[in-house]
């Protein structure tokens, strides 16, 4: 048994059953990639090439403005990651990411995913979850940013990672969040008495 493909498997199953040879298939076109804590993925200006799913650690993307680094969102264990814009264009962007902690990857390249969209219905179905995936996740967190008070996104982050703050930099939680990081302070304390 192919482990990558069992591991694939598991992540897709929620979204979309297929038999484990298909996994197994699609896994001969992913390429593991490890990365160092705080080490650059994709560097700013640059195309990003892969497209991404997290299987060990995490990783952020980052945008740098008035020398200052923005948080735009935060990735885990099991959750597509990348320059999704730069993937679908294959023009270069102002972000960057990088990895949080120690972090293993698997990543489909541009080329190979054309190919496998060209080569099967299969393929489009998993072009369409990871595209699906990622457009609810991004909506998910620009409404949460319009609606929901700091505090309630912060405990819904809590609910989707319960051990981010053993993980994550303060200071990129506090970005990702829209505050700064004495605001974040201040409803950690409040969240914990």
């Amino acid at each position: 048994m192919n482990e990558t493909g069992f591991l694939i498997k598991k992540i897709f199953d929620p979204y979309f059953e297929a038999p484990l040879e298909i996994w197994e298939s699609f896994a001969t076109f992913l390429k593991r990639n490890s990365y160092k804590k705080n080490e650059i993925i994709k560097e700013v200006n640059k195309i990003e090439n892969n497209l991404s799913i997290i299987t060990k650690g995490s990783a952020g993307i980052f945008l740098w403005k008035e020398n200052s680094t923005i948080c735009l969102d935060l990735c885990y264990e099991n959750e597509f990651f990348g320059d999704y814009m730069s993937f679908l264009t294959q023009q270069p962007t102002a972000l960057f990411t990088q990895a949080i902690e120690p972090t293993e990857i698997l990543s489909i390249s541009f080329s190979d995913l054309k190919e496998l969209y060209n080569s099967s219905t299969i393929g489009i179905n998993i072009g369409r979850i990871a595209s699906e995936s990622l457009f609810i996740h991004k909506q998910t967190q620009q409404i949460d940013l319009l609606m929901l008070t700091a505090e309630e996104r912060y405990l819904k982050l809590l609910e989707r990672q319960p051990e981010i703050v053993q993980r994550t930099p303060q200071k990129h939680i506090a970005s990702y969040l829209g505050i700064t990081p004495e605001s974040f302070s201040r409803i950690r304390k409040k969240i914990t008495l």
